[in-house]
Parts: structure tokens; sequence; C-alpha cells
């Protein structure tokens, strides 16, 4: 087992901007406005943390996908995922994101759905935002194939 400080860190930093607006910097370099949500007296057209949290989970399940289609060699022409996080109100008022629904729109060439099913259960065990949650994550998938394969199966 790698012990916890070979493991990688990540940081942020916030610095409030007034009202309800912020900015994030995060350790990479990227660099961007933040707000609550426009019901919660925010700005329209930033970044809230919100859609942060469900876009987390979105981009990581994504380029783990991408990590399992490589290693599987699947020809993969086109992803797209929607993603959806529902929100529930508990008794003392506080919220919590109950499940975040991801819908994969995956087109694949010459491959055995049983194959691209492995490549999502992959993205989902190795993905570190999916595994961090708490909360049911559920994964609906549209595939779609093109199929050119031998009278052998698939290349």
């Amino acid at each position: 087992m790698v012990g916890e400080k070979d493991m990688p860190t990540y940081k942020t930093t916030t610095v409030w901007k007034g009202g309800h607006l912020g900015a994030i910097a995060c350790s990479n370099g990227a660099r961007m406005d933040f707000s609550a949500p426009v019901e919660l007296y925010g700005k329209p057209d930033v970044l809230t943390p919100e859609d942060a949290f469900v876009g987390a989970l979105n981009m990581c399940f994504q380029l783990m996908f991408i990590w399992s289609i490589e290693k599987l060699k699947i020809d993969l022409i086109s992803y797209e995922c929607e993603a959806e996080g529902f929100v529930e109100e508990l008794l003392d008022r506080t919220s919590i994101f109950k499940k975040v629904v991801l819908k994969p729109k995956i087109e694949v060439r010459n491959c055995r759905e049983a194959k691209v099913r492995r490549a999502l259960q992959l993205a989902e065990k190795y993905s570190l935002v999916v595994q961090s949650i708490k909360g049911e994550v559920l994964i609906e998938p549209e595939i779609r194939y093109q199929r050119n394969i031998d009278e052998d199966g698939e290349k």
C-alpha cells in the first residue's frame, strides 16, 4: 500500500470579492470567479460550489473512462456526459447531495457491449471523486455501436 506521504495533494485558495462573489485559484494554475447560486443571492453566469461539485464528479468519471477505454483498447468515437445532482433538505434545514446521476452518451466502433460496460465499471471504481462522496452515484449510459466486427469476434 502506498504511504500517505506518497499520495498527491490538491490545494485551492479562495478570496472574497464582496457580496456573494469570490475567486478561486487552483494549484494547477486555473483561476475563476465563483458565487452562490442565483436563488441564494449569487451572481448569474458564474461557477457555483454546487455546480463545481457535480462537475468534479463528471470530469473525474470522464477521465477515468478515457483511461479505461485506452487500457481495454476500445475504439471510442465520441463521449458526452450530462450529470445531475439531486439535493435533499434534512430535518435541521441543512442540505446534502442525495444522489448524482451520470448519463454518458458513448459511441464506439468494433466493440462488444460487455467491454464498454467493463470500461464504465473501471471508471467508477477508479474515480477518486466518485469514491469520495457519500451520496449515491448512478450511471445510466446510452451506448451506440458502429459494428465492423469480423467473423471471429472483436478486433
